[in-house]
């Protein structure tokens, strides 16, 4: 091999570490990845229930507390109780079909792979149905530079989530690889961080 062509082979190993490394990062990777996994359990439908959860209006929303309807309260209510109920589990059965992906080579026919899949997918497919009708009854209104904003705070957070999962979904079942996968999940992971941390569920039930 000349001195080009082993400095290009182990630029491109290196280049094939890092995206893995990257890739282990964005799904939440650890050492117990196994191809071999049994199929994640199935999330039971998600029923809300009444409770005296009401929205916060910190700076800037209480300016926007006037376009908040109660369809808004109402959406958010349940769907922080879906949050407080079942994200967890959601984003570990997520983050372990991603690296168990990831460890067999992005091949679907290893081990229990497409099982895996199927009941992952299956999951994201009923919480983005869950969620639709109550992210479609979040008031949108608009600044006065013409800038859309969600009127009730945390709106967009839960909007995005909803989005992202819903890329999760129809990538899972068209087999995406992990490189694809894992970038998606990541944005998941982020509007989920940003509702946990805003502790906009507390008291939700």
């Amino acid at each position: 091999m000349t001195r080009l062509g082993a400095k290009l082979h182990v630029t491109a190993v290196l280049s094939s570490v890092t995206i893995m490394t990257v890739v282990s990062i964005a799904l939440g990777g650890g050492a117990s990845a196994d191809p071999f996994d049994p199929p994640p359990a199935l999330l039971p439908e998600f029923v809300p229930r009444p409770s005296n959860w009401g929205p916060q209006f910190p700076y800037p929303y209480d300016q926007s507390r006037k376009d908040v309807t109660d369809a808004d309260i109402n959406a958010e209510r349940e769907m922080c109780q879906w949050f407080n109920a079942q994200y967890l589990d959601l984003k570990r059965q997520m983050d372990k079909f991603g690296f168990n992906l990831l460890q067999a080579n992005n091949d679907w026919t290893v081990g229990t792979i497409q099982a895996q899949a199927d009941n992952v997918a299956t999951n994201v497919e009923h919480t983005v149905t869950f969620l639709t009708p109550r992210t479609q009854a979040l008031t949108i209104s608009k600044n006065f530079a013409g800038d859309m904003y969600f009127a009730i705070y945390q709106g967009e957070p839960f909007y995005r989530l909803w989005q992202e999962l819903s890329n999760v979904a129809v990538g899972i079942r068209a087999r995406n690889t992990a490189w694809v996968y894992g970038p998606v999940q990541q944005r998941v992971k982020r509007w989920g961080s940003q509702i946990e941390r805003s502790r906009v569920c507390d008291g939700a039930g």
